[in-house]
């Protein structure tokens, strides 16, 4: 059984299915992990705007789930998927694309 935080949350490490490159991690609440489940695109809670989110539905970039699997605790969750463009709202393929140490910029 999937453990929701206090707040109806649990993780979700979103990697590319071919690659295996992590794209982003955000956050699913029950409503979102079951549409996410029936529609075969991955849907998300917004923390910031306190809303469902269908990752690509304004951008296009939508994220295609090819398998959702839980960590051994059932705290996070990981979603392989196949994008349709770039999963960072800055345009970049992947949300880490900056290195810690690293103010403003790309890796070298």
């Amino acid at each position: 059984m999937l453990q929701f935080d206090a707040r109806g949350l649990i993780p979700a490490v979103v990697q590319e299915a071919d690659s295996g490159q992590v794209l982003m991690v955000a956050y699913m609440n029950e409503e979102s992990l079951r549409r996410t489940r029936e529609s075969g695109q991955a849907w998300f809670w917004s923390r910031s705007r306190a809303e469902l989110w269908h990752k690509g539905a304004t951008s296009g970039n939508t994220l295609d789930v090819v398998e959702i699997r839980r960590d051994c605790d059932d705290d996070t969750l990981l979603l392989k998927v196949k994008p349709a463009g770039p999963a960072c709202h800055t345009g970049e393929w992947s949300c880490f694309y900056r290195l810690l140490d690293e103010e403003n910029g790309r890796e070298a």
